[in-house]
């Protein structure tokens, strides 16, 4: 049996980003274009700008993934996209191409979940992870713990309150004027600092639930600024940074184990854009380990918000289809996670 193809596009917040992923799950282009220099300035995604600059954007980038992939449009088998949540403007820009393209070549198109996605791209380099699985999306806009009892079966048992833990980096970048995007500038700047030298409470439930909540520790974080005059010329940054980034890493982890104690998973993923941070990443691996469990960790270039993992998750979709697709010539775009 000849290979199918799909073109996926992702364009939820501020990446504009297009794939071409063979029904084996090879990915054969993932092209990822930032708007980091775009947003910079302003300390944070601007979402009228953002979308201004997927219209500029989508073109190209399909028109590269393609070209890389070494196919034509004529010779996808079938078409996905970001359909929410995120950014509204971003999410129509895409969604609306896709189905553009979709009902030109009458092919059907395939709405995906941006979360859902981030957590099926940990099974591009793993397919073998046993379930349950007990999944932790970190990213700028969304910190949630998931368990799936099998592929596909998503079911969301903890998500943030508030700031999302990327969120929460950046908004400390921001007030200490350190630049955009916050959390790598955060992790090269404490690679040399002392993580036990500024205690930090971690934030926990009072309704002993498994949600998350970073406002009070990015309010414990601006107040220690002030007490010790840190500034992001000060000796003490370094130290200073480590140790928050240390405690977001420990909140996280510690609402992980916890939820991993009442669902007694078989493996455990560490999935998002905030999972490219080299802490995060080791922290976790150290407590899969220690507690015996299979885990993922998605590749750094997998982490990042790419048109590959809406490319797998459409797969995994279609091949568990037990009949045909309806061509998705009138899906629309949803801005909030779905419950």
């Amino acid at each position: 049996m000849n290979p199918r193809h799909l073109l996926a596009i992702e364009s939820s917040c501020d990446e504009t980003s297009a794939a071409v992923v063979r029904d084996d799950l090879t990915i054969l282009s993932n092209i990822v274009l930032s708007q980091d220099e775009i947003h910079a300035p302003f300390g944070g995604v601007v979402p009228e700008l953002a979308s201004r600059q997927h219209l500029k954007s989508i073109s190209p980038v399909v028109r590269e993934s393609l070209t890389i992939s070494g196919l034509p449009l004529e010779a996808m088998d079938y078409f996905a996209v970001t359909q929410g949540p995120g950014l509204i403007g971003s999410l129509l820009v895409g969604l609306s191409f896709a189905k553009g393209l979709a009902y030109y070549f009458q092919k059907p198109v395939l709405g995906l979940d941006h979360v859902q996605a981030h957590i099926e791209s940990a099974f591009i380099e793993r397919p073998d992870l046993p379930f349950p699985v007990l999944a932790l999306i970190v990213s700028g806009g969304h910190t949630s713990l998931f368990v799936l009892k099998k592929q596909l079966r998503f079911h969301v048992i903890g998500r943030t309150r508030d700031d999302a833990a990327g969120e929460a980096l950046d908004k400390i970048a921001k007030f200490l004027d350190l630049g955009y995007p916050g959390g790598p500038v955060i992790q090269k700047l404490a690679e040399k600092g002392d993580p036990e030298r500024f205690p930090f409470v971690l934030p926990r439930m009072r309704d002993k639930s498994l949600d998350f909540s970073f406002s009070g520790l990015k309010t414990s974080a601006i107040r220690i600024v002030r007490e010790n005059m840190i500034t992001k010329d000060a000796a003490s940054l370094p130290d200073f940074l480590a140790s928050f980034e240390n405690a977001v890493v420990r909140a996280l982890l510690e609402n992980m184990i916890r939820a991993a104690e009442q669902v007694d998973p078989k493996s455990i993923v560490l999935c998002g854009g905030v999972a490219r941070n080299k802490r995060l990443r080791a922290a976790f691996e150290k407590t899969a380990v220690e507690r015996g469990f299979q885990f993922a960790i998605p590749s750094p270039k997998l982490c990042t918000d790419n048109a590959a993992m809406i490319g797998a998750l459409a797969w995994t979709k279609i091949k568990s289809s037990k009949k045909p697709l309806p061509p998705g010539f009138d899906l629309d775009a949803y801005p909030r996670s779905l419950k």
